[in-house]
């Protein structure tokens, strides 16, 4: 058992922190102690701290993270180095040799977190080569992939019980910040978790500022620019409903004297990543794209999230809104709709 001055003098060491944020400590402590968790905690709540910590705690051996996109992947693991934590990433955009080279550095326990994505995981060949590492346990982020009842199912994600078969004995910690009741409930079956601890914090952000308008097209014009006029200079995040309406909302920006880049699936790759990595270095502020824009983006300052029309879900628009203000300083997130939204969600119910 891990004493708590040591769990202290990681959280103070790495993170800078004195104390914990409400839950974080038990979930660690339950996770050193070789407990399964489950885990619902919203945007911006600390929860990589949360398996990182532990992560750390365990000399000589690594951690095994599943996460579902490689730039989700590539931006944890540059900021657990900026910490001095050892991490490292291993995907197919790496070449055989540096591929290699990882998985001995891996097997040598040189890292304290290595991450996945589902599909890597799922081969047959990477189960039979984790048993040649020291892991000292599974974490699944984003765990809400794993239900077919959540919004942003991914098949692969299924795959993922082959964990308990193959590691029975290793601890699975379960990470989401989207999940309903039903959702968890999958999350654990689908897992074979056993006697999780679960974990549910409080939703209620007391520093974001919800308002909702109806508009027509004129009124919804005008209010997004006024959104963006009282936070010039700051990074904001605009959901469209379709691709079109990306390329469209992007061109009136423009047009107003607002630069503006977009985001969305059907773009080519490399665009889209220098895309996002002009707004995640503060070269263009307003970023308008789809519901393909945001899984596990992590950028604190973020003053304002605008809708363009009505989520899919409640758990939806508040992950979306959640990406504003992480670092705890007071946001908007505006939701600016019109009735014919009810129209095109009718057609992709359809």
């Amino acid at each position: 058992m891990v004493p708590l001055e040591k769990i202290k003098e990681g959280l103070k060491r790495y993170w800078g922190y004195d104390d914990f944020r409400p839950k974080q400590e038990a979930i660690v402590r339950d996770i050193l102690d070789g407990r399964d968790v489950c885990v619902v905690m919203p945007t911006g709540g600390g929860k990589s701290l949360c398996y990182q910590l532990p992560a750390v705690l365990h000399p000589d051996k690594v951690a095994i993270v599943v996460s579902p996109l490689i730039a989700l992947m590539q931006d944890q693991v540059a900021q657990l180095k900026q910490m001095g934590i050892p991490a490292e990433v291993l995907n197919s955009s790496q070449d055989w040799y540096n591929q290699r080279q990882i998985e001995r550095h891996a097997e040598a326990a040189r890292y304290r977190l290595l991450y996945l994505s589902p599909e890597r995981l799922a081969r047959h060949e990477t189960a039979l080569w984790l048993h040649k590492l020291p892991v000292s346990f599974f974490v699944i982020d984003e765990a809400h992939c794993i239900s077919e009842w959540g919004h942003e199912f991914r098949p692969d994600y299924r795959e993922l019980k082959l964990l308990r078969s193959e590691f029975t004995n290793k601890p699975i910690a379960a990470f989401t910040a989207s999940a309903t009741q039903r959702v968890r409930h999958d999350i654990i079956a689908q897992l074979q978790l056993k006697a999780p601890g679960k974990f549910i914090a409080s939703f209620h952000r007391p520093n974001l500022n919800y308002q909702v308008f109806e508009c027509d097209g004129s009124t919804q014009q005008r209010l997004l620019l006024s959104v963006i006029e009282k936070h010039k200079g700051c990074p904001v995040i605009v959901y469209a409903p379709t691709i079109k309406r990306v390329g469209a909302t992007v061109e009136a920006l423009k047009d107003a004297g607002i630069p503006a880049i977009g985001y969305h699936a059907k773009m080519e790759s490399t665009e889209r990543k220098e895309n996002q990595e002009r707004w995640m270095a503060d070269e263009v502020n307003v970023l308008v794209g789809t519901v393909a824009f945001g899984l596990g983006i992590n950028k604190p300052n973020v003053r304002a999230v605008v809708h363009l029309s009505l989520p899919k879900s409640i758990e939806q628009y508040y992950q979306e809104a959640g990406r504003a203000g992480r670092d705890g300083a007071g946001a908007d997130c505006f939701l600016l709709w019109q009735k014919r939204d009810t129209a095109l969600l009718a057609h992709f119910i359809d």
